[in-house]
């Protein structure tokens, strides 16, 4: 039989330790689900259990604005409910255990103080505007263990700066990013299959971004505005990219496709309203198929720089080490170098435009240097 009490739980609360925190909660099955608060506020520490029984759900609206400064979640907790800690303005910190199954639904949107969120492996699924509008909240590590990403989890975090997102996640959930208007840098992982509808929407500070190889599509308005957005890679695993994905990035120069064209409509980067913001180039790589000289309204220019080896400018000329580089025409290349194939560290020597088709490159020889090895990149 369920039971529902109204009674004081012995919380200890930082800096008033006399004083006991005023809880509603139920208890059904043997667990307790915490469903309102009316203590005072401040740094508070939920007990793992009382009365016996474990603390194990925070229930919808919980906490619901509430004057909390810090909330420390035991690892009795399994889930956290619908809006658990909405509009807790003066909330500043709180550290979700791995126990946590599922964080709710808007669980803990517009935390307006919110500076740090720890999430801890374990957690598996994020609701729909978790962190939505926590405009101090400023990085964000996502765990491996996320297998579902909610509609907008931090939509509107105007302080947001990096975001990791660990070997795991599977999918960026539709607008998760949107409105991030200070975000500058993103880990995404090679397990991540799918970028969501207007993932990263506005997100106007947002400079370069690495997409894995395992991505297979990019939704609509995905990059829309990323107006610091200056150049893109695109793995050969993109079998789609919806409309309007790259629109209105005006700083976007280069797209550089790593496989096969793949399908897209014909505003991928661009509304059609004639912004002027589609003066991009894309770059494909030899050997690719279904490509034109052009591409969703950009032109389209095969990218195939060569170091030479047979042609007799290879080698040492006045102590400098030199090659030539041959390809189509003004295609922008980057000279690489490393020491080491078996641990690889690449480091850029020069970077240029393949003006004519055709560039000889020197450097001053490595006299120290057990081994010199070159590559040629896409900047």
């Amino acid at each position: 039989m369920k039971k529902t009490w109204s009674a004081l739980l012995g919380l200890l609360l930082l800096g008033a330790p006399a004083a006991p925190a005023q809880f509603r909660f139920t208890t059904n099955a043997g667990t307790i689900t915490i469903t309102g608060y009316s203590g005072p506020g401040g740094a508070v520490i939920i007990p793992s259990s009382t009365n016996g029984f474990p603390v194990a759900t925070i229930g919808n609206y919980a906490f619901y604005d509430s004057s909390l400064t810090s909330v420390t979640i035991p690892g009795s907790v399994t889930s956290i409910g619908q809006s658990a800690f909405l509009f807790c303005t003066s909330l500043g910190s709180v550290t979700i255990p791995g126990s946590v199954a599922s964080i709710g639904n808007y669980a803990f949107d517009s935390c307006a103080s919110l500076t740090n969120a720890t999430i801890n492996d374990g957690v598996a699924s994020i609701g729909e505007g978790a962190f939505a509008d926590s405009t101090s909240l400023a990085s964000v590590t996502i765990p491996g263990s996320v297998a579902s990403m909610g509609e907008s989890a931090w939509n509107g975090c105007t302080s947001l700066t990096n975001v990791t997102i660990n070997y795991g996640v599977a999918a960026i959930g539709d607008e998760a990013f949107q409105d991030c208007l200070r975000l500058a840098g993103v880990t995404i992982p090679g397990s991540v299959t799918n970028i969501g509808e207007a993932a990263f929407q506005d997100c106007f500070r947002l400079a370069s971004v690495s997409i894995p190889a395992s991505v297979t599509s990019i939704g609509e308005s995905a990059f829309s505005d990323c107006s610091s957005l200056a150049s893109v890679t695109i793995p050969g695993s993109v079998a789609s990219i919806g409309n309007a994905a790259f629109s209105q990035c005006s700083s976007l120069a280069s797209v550089y496709f790593m496989g096969n064209a793949p399908a897209a409509g014909s505003t991928v980067f661009t509304t059609g309203s004639g912004n002027g913001y589609d003066n991009a180039t894309v770059y494909y790589m030899p050997g690719a198929t279904g490509w034109s000289d052009s591409f969703a309204g950009l032109p389209a220019v095969l990218w195939n720089p060569l170091i030479q080896t047979g042609d007799g400018n290879l080698g040492v000329r006045n102590n400098q080490f030199g090659f030539d580089i041959t390809g189509t025409a003004n295609i922008p290349i980057v000279v690489e170098a490393c020491a080491n194939l078996a641990s690889p560290v690449w480091t850029p020597l020069q970077s240029l435009t393949l003006t004519n088709g055709l560039f000889y490159f020197s450097e001053p020889v490595q006299a120290n240097s057990a081994g010199r090895f070159y590559r040629i990149s896409s900047p």
